[in-house]
């Protein structure tokens, strides 16, 4: 019978990509082991190329995971009691977590806690290990106006501007998102002046999102998972931070990213638009992107 490791990290696109430097570093350590991650069943076309998934069960949120007596069960979701709980209760031989083992620390990028958390069990982790691919930059620009939370929402009315000027001094923009935010999308392509096809906010499932951001020249967007697809796929990306400061949740230092942030921290699950956020101008934006384009 083959050894079993659960992961769980029953969150968003952004947190499965940040966890991906910890899911490699458990495939290096436990070769033999069939690593299974219990996340949210959409998340599934990112399994293969993390190399280091063997399947997923959909799993959202801290439990409870379907799942019994792994040999080894990682908390890659949270501090616990109810992530803890949950892996618990599919009764593993051996639990890695937070709390039970290292303390939790605030004020840790969210890279850097996993890796930091499992070299606190012997098991060596590289942060940087964050790629998925390269794009061959033959794509579109992609502007991607949403996010989960009005607070970390740059208005559309300035994306729009940004998107209007991409469009004549860089290439052809396209304008992404998930279905709840094809209105804002559709806002931001019509302001700017581009067809309506060009909108893709509700057009794409993750695979599809994976192919364009993984194919373009520039990423332009606020604090969201296709941030981090942008770093995954070495784009480059121009992402606009307020509330969460980027020394949390920003990316890596070089490779033409540039995080713009305010210096201002805020609720970031807040139902208006963060005033630091608004504190981001348009000119800030595009003379970002021509450090990141030039």
């Amino acid at each position: 019978m083959a050894l079993e490791l659960l992961a769980l990290r029953g969150l968003g696109l952004g947190d499965l990509l940040t966890a991906v430097p910890a899911l490699r570093a458990l495939r290096q350590e436990f070769p033999v082991h069939r690593i299974t991650v219990a996340a949210p069943a959409p998340l599934e076309p990112l399994m293969p190329l993390t190399g280091a998934v063997d399947e997923l069960i959909d799993v959202r949120g801290p439990g409870p995971v379907p799942f019994e007596r792994p040999d080894v069960a990682v908390n890659l979701h949270g501090k616990g009691p109810q992530s803890i709980d949950a892996l618990r209760r599919t009764e593993p031989g051996r639990l890695l977590s937070h709390t039970v083992g290292p303390p939790w620390r605030d004020g840790v990028h969210e890279v850097r806690r996993w890796c930091d958390m499992l070299e606190w069990y012997g098991v060596k982790a590289d942060p940087s290990d964050l790629t998925l691919g390269v794009s061959d930059r033959t794509g579109p620009v992609v502007v991607h106006p949403g996010a989960a939370f009005p607070a970390r929402r740059w208005p559309p009315e300035r994306f729009a501007q940004v998107a209007a000027v991409l469009e004549r001094a860089v290439g052809e923009v396209v304008v992404t998102g998930d279905a709840g935010e094809a209105p804002i999308a559709a806002r931001v392509a019509e302001l700017a002046g581009l067809p309506a096809g060009r909108v893709l906010a509700g057009r794409t499932d993750l695979a599809g999102l994976i192919d364009v951001v993984g194919r373009a020249r520039l990423v332009v967007c606020g604090d969201t998972g296709v941030g981090h697809l942008a770093t995954a796929f070495c784009v480059p990306s121009v992402v606009l931070f307020g509330p969460v400061p980027p020394a949390l949740w920003g990316p890596p230092p070089g490779w033409r990213h540039v995080a713009l942030w305010a210096g201002r921290a805020g609720d970031p699950h807040g139902g208006r638009v963060d005033p630091g956020l608004l504190r981001i101008d348009v000119s800030e934006v595009l003379d970002a992107v021509m450090e990141v384009t030039s």
